[in-house]
Formats: C-alpha cells, structure tokens, sequence
C-alpha cells in the first residue's frame, strides 16, 4: 500500500511539474510575443513621424518656392500671419520702380 500511493504521489508530482513547465513556457512565448509587437509599433511610428515631418519640410520649401516665384514676377504677395495680412514683393522690382 505505501508503496502504491508513493507512486502516485510521484505521479501527481510529474505532472505538476508539467503543468508548471507548460505554463512557464506559455508565460515565455507571451512575454517575448509582446516585447517584440511593442517594439515593432514603436518602429512603426517613428517611421511614420519622419514621413510625417518630411512631408511638413517638402511643403514649407514648395511654399516659399511658389512665394518667391510669384513675388519675382513684381506681383505682390498677400501672406496672413494670425490675424495680419501683410503684401510680400521682391526687391528688386521695387528698385526698378524707383527708377
């Protein structure tokens, strides 16, 4: 008799062991899973904040392109700041008027 419920005990140990085993193993590949998902968001949105601020730096420059096009042309340039509206012309077109 005792030597029957050693036996199990050491049956029911095995599989406890197992079980935990098992888990920990569940534990792991979740832990490792969500590491490596954070990582791949964070690396997502930087990629997308430097498109984001390369597409900000490509339409300031086409902004003040289109401005010193149409200023070089001696047509005024009507440019709103806040509440202001301020006409922007070049320079040199006002020199040739001067003279």
């Amino acid at each position: 008799m005792e030597k029957h419920k050693e036996r199990k005990i050491k049956c029911c140990k095995k599989k406890i062991n197992v079980i935990i085993i098992a888990v920990l193993a569940i534990l792991l590949v979740s832990a490792f899973s969500y590491i490596g998902i954070e990582r791949y968001n964070e690396k997502k949105n930087e990629e997308n904040m430097n498109i984001f601020k390369n597409g900000a730096q490509y339409g300031y420059e086409q902004a003040i392109i289109e401005i010193a096009n149409i200023a070089v042309k001696c047509e005024a340039v009507p440019l709103n700041i806040r509440n202001n509206t301020i006409n922007m012309i070049a320079v040199d077109c006002l020199k040739q008027q001067a003279q």
